[in-house]
């Protein structure tokens, strides 16, 4: 920082930086770190771990039921019958959180 206005300018970059980190993230960003996260792990592991994360995030007010619908939508057509029907009952029981 060699003068006023480029601590300004860095300041600034810093604040964006922050409220991209604190924005809600999209359906695709969350399905694509679920999806990175959880390869090779047991299907009861990455059931618990989407359960406990959606939950935290309905309680903190960082997921929304759009949310959860696109992310819904996105992995749906991934899914064989009988997980698709737990996909469909986790969702709904996030919605009522």
């Amino acid at each position: 920082m060699s003068d006023f206005k480029s601590f300004n300018q860095s300041k600034g970059e810093r604040q964006q930086k922050q409220k991209e980190a604190s924005a809600p993230k999209k359906a695709e960003e969350l399905t694509a770190e679920v999806i990175k996260a959880f390869y090779g792990k047991s299907q009861k592991d990455v059931w618990q771990a989407i359960l406990t994360q959606a939950e935290e995030g309905k309680k903190a007010g960082t997921l929304t039921n759009e949310q959860l619908d696109s992310f819904f939508n996105t992995v749906y057509p991934l899914l064989d019958g009988a997980r698709r029907q737990k996909l469909k009952s986790v969702i709904n029981r996030l919605k009522e959180l």
